[in-house]
């Protein structure tokens, strides 16, 4: 409100400036105009009376020249300097003649030294615009006009707008004043009533919105009180989708822990009896291959079923691991989701680097590895296994996405308090449209880095989930031969600085 107010008032005083200096300006052109026509006719006078005198070696002075001069309407300031003679002037009205001291001659003398127009204050006679000419027989003449009724008419006029704007000033701030007052009365409940529900914690737990605008403030039949409907309509569907998502949020976690401890075992059981079987299996197998020669339709038969019976177990065993990793990779979400998982302990990045590494090396010979780490070692606070969990996955991410040769590169580097661990290669690079979710659960690459194993889509979500439960970040850059993925750790507050066994870089092809 203030500021509406302020804002017109500056716009009104802006104007009466404008228009009083435009005013002003164009009284004052106005006499100059008059001043110039007086000159001229003053001048023609002084040239007409030198001619006659000067010849004569008779002395020229102001009150000479305008001795049968009659002014109408204006008061005349006349001032001549004839070459070699002393300089006089005059002033005339249309009542009175009166010649000025000297003091005033230098008044004027030396407010034209430099200009031909000037504005000059006489004590005794007031303010006067004054031009300056010169004869042809060299007789210098200064011609002024009072400013005495552009001064009166300024004064006058700047009288009227003054009051005028002060007037409306007020007239406006208190109308302004009680309209803003009166219609932004409910937009101010609604402030309210925002700020209230924005001061609550809405991002966790479970969350209910009992704020609401007052009904008498949201009334339906104006534009302002819409405002404060609209309000209470959205707080009512925010507040019953935020019981939703909470009911769904701990629904799904409930779902996914039950359901992962439930799998475990019976998944621990298919597993420990298909080993037992294909063990059973073999040392049968060995024992046929030792019996008699003489059963040998039989023994095909059996080793037929053997090797049918083999391929069974061996495909149980593999698809009761996989479904070991999945319900794994789903247990530690759940938990790393309710924080827990996760120990506290000093852990040297150094030695995690170099020894992800040095396991990712075998599972892909045919691509490059490089390693570059620092001289020292650089200490955080944090699980040593579930970060080790992070390198392994993102160094398993590159390799599975990347055809043979590509070069893999895993660089430890400090950065201020915080540990940067990058993993870049030069692969193909990844989609753009599934870059952002690629750390998404069950989230699955693009075409150009095509997936060659049995993954779970879960590998990425868990490394944004250890690293964010680490107080870290981690996020991904990639264009066609460039991809890196940045994680960003903070440091222990007194990390040592005594070089670390490992050496700073590594290659192995």
């Amino acid at each position: 409100m203030a500021a509406v107010i302020g804002f017109v008032s500056l716009i009104l005083v802006v104007v009466a400036v404008i228009t009083s200096a435009t005013l002003g300006s164009a009284l004052e052109q106005r006499l100059q105009e008059q001043l110039d026509t007086t000159a001229a006719k003053t001048k023609s006078l002084v040239t007409a009376q030198a001619d006659r005198m000067l010849p004569l070696g008779r002395t020229l002075t102001a009150e000479d020249i305008l001795a049968g001069y009659q002014v109408q309407g204006i008061n005349l300031l006349l001032l001549i300097a004839p070459p070699g003679m002393p300089a006089s002037g005059i002033v005339v009205t249309p009542g009175s003649r009166e010649v000025i001291s000297d003091s005033d001659i230098r008044i004027v003398t030396n407010a034209l030294r430099h200009t031909n127009s000037a504005t000059v204050t006489l004590p005794e006679f007031g303010s006067y615009r004054v031009t300056a000419t010169q004869t042809e027989n060299g007789v210098v003449v200064a011609t002024g006009l009072s400013r005495s009724e552009v001064q009166h008419t300024m004064t006058l006029l700047f009288t009227v707008i003054a009051l005028a704007t002060l007037g409306g000033l007020l007239l406006l701030a208190l109308t302004t004043a009680l309209t803003i007052s009166m219609g932004l009365r409910p937009l101010r409940a609604v402030a309210a009533t925002a700020t209230r529900v924005a001061g609550q914690p809405l991002d966790r737990g479970e969350v209910s919105i009992t704020e609401r605008v007052p009904d008498y403030e949201a009334d339906p039949r104006t534009e302002v009180g819409r405002v404060g409907v609209a309000l209470n309509t959205l707080l009512d569907h925010v507040d019953s989708s935020l019981s939703a998502r909470q009911h769904n949020e701990e629904r799904m976690r409930r779902f996914v822990a039950d359901a992962s401890h439930e799998l475990r075992t019976p998944l621990a059981s298919i597993r420990g009896y298909s080993e037992l079987s294909l063990k059973a299996i073999r040392r049968a197998a060995g024992t046929a291959g030792a019996g008699a020669a003489d059963g040998a339709e039989a023994m095909d038969a059996d080793d037929a079923t053997l090797q049918e019976t083999t391929a069974a177990l061996e495909r149980i065993q593999a698809q009761s691991l996989r479904m070991t990793r999945l319900v794994e990779d789903l247990l530690l979400l759940a938990r790393l989701d309710e924080g827990r998982e996760l120990m506290h302990d000093a852990v040297d990045l150094t030695q995690i680097a170099v020894e992800a590494l040095t396991d990712a090396q075998p599972t892909a010979p045919d691509h490059t590895w490089q390693l570059e780490v620092p001289e020292q070692v650089m200490m955080i606070t944090g699980d040593a296994g579930r970060l080790h969990q992070v390198l392994a996955n993102l160094l398993a991410n590159a390799r599975t996405h990347t055809p043979a040769g590509t070069n893999i590169t895993l660089a430890l580097t400090r950065q201020d308090r915080t540990a940067l661990l990058r993993v870049h290669d030069d692969g193909p690079g990844i989609d753009p449209e599934v870059r952002e979710e690629m750390f998404a659960r069950f989230a699955r690459g693009d075409a150009s880095r095509a997936r060659r194993t049995g993954g779970t889509g879960l590998g990425l979500a868990i490394v944004k989930a250890i690293v964010e439960g680490h107080g870290g970040t981690i996020e991904v850059t990639s264009e066609p031969g460039d991809t890196t993925f940045t994680v960003r750790l903070p440091l222990a507050d007194a990390s040592p600085t005594a070089p670390s066994a490992p050496p700073t870089a590594a290659a192995a092809q």
